[in-house]
């Protein structure tokens, strides 16, 4: 039976900008000398650092144990000395450090002893430990641990997986060329996900001006019932996770619900990809696909190391000379690098050399004149003026209740804005000191209690 297909509200169509980077096939960045890995890659708690300085590791390592059951697992990219365990700047939009290993190659690339498991003798919750502790999180962008994806929600299972290969935003083709050439493994991958949730279908979302992605992955899963490849219209947004659930299945997922709660769950395809290596290969999550493209001389796409400098995958793409910024992600969701030295994270999707020509610098920011621009193309049906207002006037209460956690972060908004305004910024400080006073209200309402506690014992 034919996927019937939906639509979703807003969204714009810019330049796609594809073309530059997904004709030449993968290739392998070199070993860099020395790696800085971010113990903290993940949505959840910050792992636990197990190694410490003047100590030696293996390649697939871990050196980041998961707090709780809320984090994944951080491993060593390559063999080597931990020369270092400090805070270290990361590639972030508020330039925030976090703490990092620095390790040392010695060029032997030598693997711990890997573990494959034949998944169909195992049980969900084993599968969900081992994609835990092998680092597996979403690829897409978000980087939610995988394994925590895979619990069953409100609805008591996941009938429908919904596999992301969209890709939709400019310039970004790793997942197109992923799909190109790895296809087998992808639907290894998809095999071992439908496995641990027991879903009856899984629909493969694909834009459409990907005609040999589509072909490669549904030759790849010709021999697979229930699994369908679906062709969606090219419109950006159309790979957010709430947009493609609601494209290829008619279902909205409100603010503060899970896709699990609606029998349905969404995964990358490069995130599949990772779970074919975690269970069949014992491999751990250490290296990603990154698109390096833009105003450089060999646009393309690179597998690399998580934690090597960006500068060191630079100079492969040889930027031109009038270059004069590096963005990280792609033109919509994407932001400056204040600086190139900062390490590859899982992340990292694409890498963006940027010119006066071909990304010019915004204008100068105007005043909203409500033109209602916005609010036609925001795929989360949300008011994006009037979020700006109460975000510039930090009335957080009111930001809240026109529902700002809701928003995707799209950079729709931003794009038609006649008025030159940051709009998305507005939004992420908003919801970044919304944040920031709740966990100061939780530490403030635990010494209250502690207090309380204290004086009643005293009493």
């Amino acid at each position: 039976m034919m996927a019937s297909l939906f639509s979703f509200k807003g969204g714009v169509k810019p330049a796609s900008h594809k073309d530059e980077s997904a004709q030449v096939p993968i290739t392998l960045a070199p070993l860099p000398s020395r790696l800085v890995v971010p113990l903290r890659q993940s949505a959840g708690g910050m792992p636990l650092p197990l190694v410490s300085a003047g100590q030696r590791v293996l390649k697939g390592e871990r050196i980041g144990a998961p707090e709780g059951n809320f984090s994944s697992a951080i491993h060593a990219p390559t063999s080597g000395l931990v020369v270092a365990v400090e805070p270290r700047m990361l590639p972030h939009p508020s330039g925030l450090s976090a703490l990092c290993v620095e390790i040392e190659a010695d060029g032997e690339e030598r693997w711990i002893d890997l573990v494959p498991v034949n998944y169909e003798t195992e049980t969900p919750d084993a599968l969900r430990d081992i994609l835990r502790d092998a680092g597996v999180v979403g690829l897409g962008g978000a980087t939610f641990p995988s394994h925590l994806k895979l619990k069953p929600g409100a609805s008591g299972r996941i009938e429908t997986l919904i596999i992301n290969g969209a890709e939709c935003e400019p310039w970004i083709t790793c997942d197109d060329r992923l799909m190109r050439e790895r296809s087998d493994e992808i639907a290894r991958g998809i095999a071992i996900l439908r496995h641990i949730v027991s879903a009856e279908r899984v629909l493969i979302g694909i834009e459409d001006n990907k005609p040999q992605a589509i072909a490669a992955v549904r030759a790849a899963t010709a021999g697979s019932e229930g699994v369908e490849v679906v062709p969606v219209p090219t419109r950006y947004p159309a790979g957010g996770e709430r947009q493609l659930i609601r494209v290829l299945t008619g279902i909205e997922i409100p603010y503060g619900r899970f896709g699990a709660d609606f029998g349905v769950q969404c995964f990358n395809v490069a995130t599949a990809c990772s779970v074919h290596r975690a269970i069949d290969l014992g491999q751990p999550l250490i290296s990603r696909r990154v698109t390096l493209a833009g105003n450089v001389e060999q646009p393309g796409n690179v597998e690399t190391l998580i934690g090597t400098p960006i500068d060191a995958l630079l100079k492969l793409a040889a930027p031109r000379a009038d270059t004069d910024r590096y963005i990280i992600g792609g033109p919509m969701m994407g932001f400056t690098l204040p600086r190139t030295d900062l390490p590859v994270t899982k992340a990292a999707n694409c890498i963006l050399a940027a010119s006066p020509a071909l990304f010019p610098l915004q204008g100068d920011e105007m005043p909203c004149i409500r033109c209602g621009a916005c609010t036609l193309v925001c795929p989360a049906e949300l008011q994006p003026h009037e979020l700006y207002w109460f975000s510039r006037a930090k009335n957080f209460g009111k930001a809240q209740e026109y529902g700002i956690f809701d928003c995707i972060e799209c950079g729709c908004c931003a794009y038609v804005c006649p008025s030159n305004i940051p709009l998305v910024d507005y939004y992420r400080f908003a919801k970044s000191s919304m944040r920031t006073l709740e966990r100061e209200k939780t530490v403030a309402d635990a010494a209250r209690e502690r207090f309380e506690f204290s004086t009643a014992r005293d009493e």
